[in-house]
């Protein structure tokens, strides 16, 4: 695994998941990150301070420097990866931000079961 660039792990069981992700890697500057499908990657793909149960849990991020992130701190460091969306990142990156987008993702995480369920 190339180590000098984020590496993002999401859940491609999931479709409305999968449906995201397909859409961010089709962006200019998706070479820039490494994709993991915890729904079928290896465990050694997560490496050792991430369970398969926590990954699956939230949206997971490691930045080059090998920090893992999740949900939204993930996703605005993920934006700021891809130069399309690298202004939603800069914009969400800060406390407010953060604080905002973290609950439209718990929100959106306690209704996923019902959509991960239909695969």
């Amino acid at each position: 695994m190339d180590q000098s660039k984020p590496t993002l792990y999401f859940d491609g069981a999931c479709p409305v998941c999968s449906r995201e992700i397909a859409m961010y890697r089709r962006q200019a500057g998706a070479e820039g990150v490494h994709w993991i499908d915890i729904a079928r990657c290896d465990t050694t793909e997560l490496g050792a301070d991430l369970s398969r149960e926590s990954a699956m849990a939230r949206l997971h991020l490691r930045r080059p420097d090998g920090t893992l992130v999740s949900g939204a701190a993930a996703f605005t460091l993920l934006w700021q990866s891809l130069p399309r969306w690298a202004w939603l990142g800069r914009l969400m990156d800060t406390r407010p931000g953060l604080w905002l987008l973290e609950g439209i993702y718990r929100a959106f995480l306690r209704i996923r079961p019902l959509w991960r369920g239909r695969r």
